[in-house]
């Protein structure tokens, strides 16, 4: 199981640890590091930077967000990155919700969603392929666009810039059963949100046929420290932020995924008492079981003693949420 950082999305400004973080990574033997983007900064620009300050590490988007580009400028940025960083690019992709999608960029969120995803990596693939132009007549993407209120004269296109590699990794944030499954065949892995190694089953189905090489990268949060329940605060203010705050009362992925992992009545009242305002109480009803399962919070040895539970699944690479480079150093040390 390899090691991957995950520094996730800025929230009022720059973290300015972020890109110590990446070098210390990268000195203790991590294969990746990853950024992400919601509705501030942006995906890549991150990932540009800490880029140019590094030589080995690979370089990930967990997530870059479907509906802020177009497939082929997603596909620009990636090639683009990968060029500069020596081929350590891997492409993280995601659809958000419909909250996000309508609200931040202004365009409806797709009546098939399973659809969209497959139509966006197939014009992104062929982007990296450049064995010819790019040719697509899909529900949601169209190359060159056909649409009444064109003009008619697009033009299909193959990129100018020759992309360093056709297989540069293309892997999926998927949550549901189906968009689990879909991304075995289509993607080269899955970058689930919230992963417990005591309930692998509930994806037992929807991983059936995994193909040779396929990553599963979890992200987790990672905290060396004495005190567990303090160490397990920052993990349940993250879940009662996604679970309440990062949806709709009738349509959040977030939501639907922690009742499937076993905390439906749980998953509810966090919602709800979120929704209510009462964002404080929401993040205290988070169970601290299922804080605790997706994450490695506490002493050393109790961390080792969980971390063979993930090296003992099918998880790959697993993505860590790193306060300090203490716990980056320990779990090194653990997982060498």
């Amino acid at each position: 199981m390899r090691l991957g950082l995950a520094l996730g999305y800025w929230g009022r400004g720059p973290d300015p640890r972020h890109l110590d973080l990446a070098r210390e990574a990268e000195n203790l033997g991590y294969d990746s590091v990853w950024t992400a983007e919601a509705w501030g900064s942006d995906v890549f620009t991150p990932l540009t930077w800490i880029a140019a300050h590094t030589s080995r590490i690979r370089l990930g988007t967990a997530i870059a967000q479907m509906a802020a580009r177009a497939p082929t400028a997603t596909a620009m940025h990636a090639l683009t990155l990968d060029h500069l960083s020596g081929g350590r690019m891997m492409l993280g992709l995601g659809l958000s919700g419909p909250q996000v999608v309508e609200g931040w960029y202004g365009r409806p969120f797709p009546a098939s969603p399973l659809t969209a995803t497959r139509e966006y990596v197939e014009v992104i693939r062929q982007v990296l392929r450049r064995e010819a132009p790019v040719e697509i007549d899909g529900r949601f993407h169209s190359h060159p666009y056909r649409g009444e209120d064109g003009t008619g004269t697009g033009k299909a296109l193959k990129p100018i810039t020759h992309p360093l590699r056709a297989g540069l990794p293309v892997l999926l944030g998927a949550e549901g059963p189906k968009n689990i499954a879909q991304t075995t065949r289509i993607a080269d892995g899955w970058l689930p949100l919230y992963w417990s190694p005591t309930r692998a089953d509930v994806y037992e189905a929807s991983l059936t046929g995994v193909p040779e090489g396929f990553m599963i990268a979890p992200m987790a949060r990672a905290q060396v420290c004495d005190d567990v329940a303090e160490g397990l605060l920052p993990v349940k203010a993250m879940l009662g932020f996604y679970i309440g705050g990062m949806g709709h009362a009738t349509r959040n992925f977030h939501a639907d995924l922690m009742a499937r992992m076993g905390f439906e009545a749980e998953a509810h009242r966090v919602q709800e008492l979120f929704l209510a305002g009462r964002r404080e109480e929401a993040v205290l009803a988070v169970p601290d079981a299922f804080a605790d399962e997706i994450s490695l919070v506490g002493p050393r040895e109790r961390i080792a003693e969980r971390l063979e539970l993930w090296r003992g699944g099918p998880v790959t690479d697993l993505l860590v949420t790193a306060p300090d480079p203490h716990t980056l150093r320990v779990l090194a040390e653990l997982n060498s």
